[in-house]
């Protein structure tokens, strides 16, 4: 897991260059804290900083092989999980190693494969090759889009970078939002390629992109395709269960700590239970980690979407499978630290969090990364089986919208209720949201044959699977990488997504439950309360004291009276939220304060220029 970055420039030699490329690549530190180096030879600079996980003192980079026609040259970040096997059959192919890393064997197979490379490997990745015989950059991401990559055209070639923050800081790449960008930035939409940054664009997923003296070019190489089902329920839970087998041994390889994020629900503690029956065969325990609130599990009032608190069956899961477990348990300062909020900004270049949930969650990883490196987590199981509300909510269901933006799906408010009139007319965001869901919806295949019903939950799958998911993907890795630790997703395996995908909802749900596939087929692993435990999303602290922190930073940005983010934000409305008693505040209006601060923080950190045109 690394942070990678560079810039082609077909006009120069970027040899000159070095302290942009040196800037460059220092915007990655927190990616990859434990080595840093560049590569520059005329038209091509590379830099790279290394979280080392496999083959410790070999996997360095940018990695580079001499060719009669030229040098190539890598600079790769993630995870191949099948480069044994791939190694097996290079070396059948006359290759030679001199590392045990993957990332030998991802240049290795660009050597002997090209960009087709990409439909060989398993894992979560996102890397670029300078192919010095014939001066071509090539950029591929993983087919989830489980790690990020981005890239800004210009005029004589072109930027990228693990983040947007390694592109801005060339100065050939201006801190610019324009109205697209705000758009997307105050939907909750995740357009396939779009970086909300002006120019900047995002390698979509499954997709290669290729530049050279004429530009970029796009080749997608995998995409969700809607195949007929033929198992049977039994068949069916048998093919998930020894997928997950599979998945789980092959993301448990590494020469560092690993550790299983747990939340005490169904995605989580299958895993966890995997991962401790797969390491109890070699002698070891797993480590686990929770997140918890003071004084949470004994003041827990239960709501729509939380009706228990974690804790419970955190527990139950720890001593069912003889973790070695530890719960991380943060106070209100913690979470309310305008620090800590900063820096979550900082690790994802835009305000586009959850609050507190953000917050909590680079915490936990930071106390996390002083006892491990790789954590394995529970995150898409709900889009892959079928896990939220809105896939059961019957508004939500018949909506010609994205069900996740449905009001009784999952209250979260929008945007609007914060922004200031005259620019929630500009922005005109149900245009935007509609005409995003017609392009999304335009993209998924009817099986012949196929029910109203069936078609319209394939729908909605593909759109968590295709959008959704992104969000919470980016999310995940972005501050879990903050703090150099390597988070990874089992569910998001590409053979496991195209299965479950095109499983019937009759399937999904066959015991009228959410995720039905993944419970049968774990059952025997699980403690009777997971087992039957209802849904219950990623917490919320629920202490009054944090809504009251939140009112005290809102009334000192109010007291800044030409603060830019009052040119988007309605300062009445902030106002009126921090006048409110704080048992009165609403989920809503505690959201808006969240975001009014976000803003205002990204304000201050990127000075960027926002335009509404």
């Amino acid at each position: 897991m690394c942070g990678i970055t560079g810039w082609v420039s077909y006009d120069r030699d970027l040899r000159t260059e070095g302290a942009t490329l040196d800037a460059m690549t220092e915007t990655m530190a927190c990616r990859g804290p434990d080595a840093r180096d560049t590569w520059t030879e005329g038209p091509a600079a590379l830099g790279h900083r290394r979280l080392a996980i496999i083959d410790l003192p070999g996997g360095r980079q940018p990695m580079s092989a001499d060719t009669p026609g030229g040098t190539v040259v890598l600079v790769y970040s993630g995870e191949a999980y099948n480069f044994t096997e791939l190694r097996r059959e290079l070396t059948g192919r006359g290759h030679h190693f001199g590392t045990d890393s993957d990332t030998e064997v991802v240049l290795r197979g660009y050597l002997e494969w090209g960009d087709a490379l990409a439909e060989r490997l398993n894992g979560m990745y996102a890397f670029a090759v300078w192919d010095g015989r014939n001066d071509t950059l090539v950029m591929i991401r993983d087919r989830m889009g489980i790690k990020p990559l981005y890239y800004y055209p210009t005029s004589d070639g072109v930027l990228f970078g693990s983040e947007p923050k390694a592109i801005l800081a060339n100065p050939l790449a201006p801190a610019r939002v324009r109205l697209g960008g705000l758009r997307e930035l105050f939907t909750m939409v995740k357009t396939p390629g779009h970086a909300v940054w002006d120019g900047m664009h995002e390698v979509e997923p499954g997709t290669v992109v290729t530049v050279d003296r004429n530009g970029p070019r796009r080749r997608v190489y995998w995409q969700l395709e809607t195949r007929p089902h033929t198992d049977d329920r039994a068949a069916s839970v048998a093919k998930v269960r020894s997928l997950l087998d599979d998945i789980v041994r092959r993301q448990l390889v590494a020469d560092v700590p690993r550790c299983t994020l747990l939340s005490g629900g169904l995605d989580s503690s299958a895993m966890t239970a995997l991962a401790a029956r797969q390491l109890a065969v070699q002698g070891e325990k797993v480590r686990s980690f929770a997140v918890d609130f003071v004084g949470q599990t004994e003041h827990f009032v239960a709501d729509e979407l939380r009706r228990t608190p974690d804790a419970p069956f955190v527990h139950d899961v720890a001593q069912a499978c003889g973790t070695d477990h530890q719960d991380i348990v943060l106070d209100v300062e913690a979470l309310a630290d305008l620090d800590v909020r900063a820096a979550v900004i900082r690790a994802r270049d835009l305000p586009t969090g959850f609050g507190d949930m953000d917050t909590s969650l680079l915490l936990l990883f930071r106390a996390i990364r002083e006892r491990s490196t790789v954590a394995l987590s529970g995150e898409s199981a709900d889009e892959v089986f079928g896990g939220y509300l809105q896939f059961f909510d019957e508004e939500a269901r018949a909506a010609e919208t994205f069900p996740w933006l449905v009001p009784s799906a999952l209250r979260l408010g929008r945007d609007e209720e914060i922004l200031r009139p005259e620019v929630t007319e500009v922005l005109n965001l149900d245009s935007y949201i509609a005409d995003g869901y017609r392009t999304a919806v335009s993209a998924v295949a009817r099986l012949d044959g196929e029910s109203d019903f069936e078609y319209r939950m394939r729908r909605i799958c593909h759109l968590h699977l295709t959008r959704f998911v992104r969000i919470l993907l980016d999310r995940k890795d972005r501050t879990s990488m903050a703090v150099g630790l390597e988070v990874r997703v089992p569910y998001c395996d590409h053979r496991l997504v195209e299965y479950v995908y095109n499983t019937p909802w009759s399937l999904k749900s066959f015991d009228g439950r959410e995720k039905s596939l993944l419970r049968e087929a774990t059952r025997d692993l699980l403690p009777r309360s997971v087992y039957d435990r209802v849904k219950s999303p990623y917490p919320s602290t629920q202490d009054p004291r944090y809504a009251v922190a939140l009112q005290e930073q809102a009334k000192a940005l109010l007291a800044r009276p030409g603060h830019p983010v009052f040119d988007l934000v309605d300062r009445e409305r902030v106002r009126e939220a921090t006048e409110r008693v704080t048992p009165q505040i609403t989920q809503n209006s505690r959201r808006g304060l969240e975001r009014t601060l976000d803003l205002a923080l990204w304000l201050d950190l990127y000075t960027p220029e926002v335009s509404l045109t």
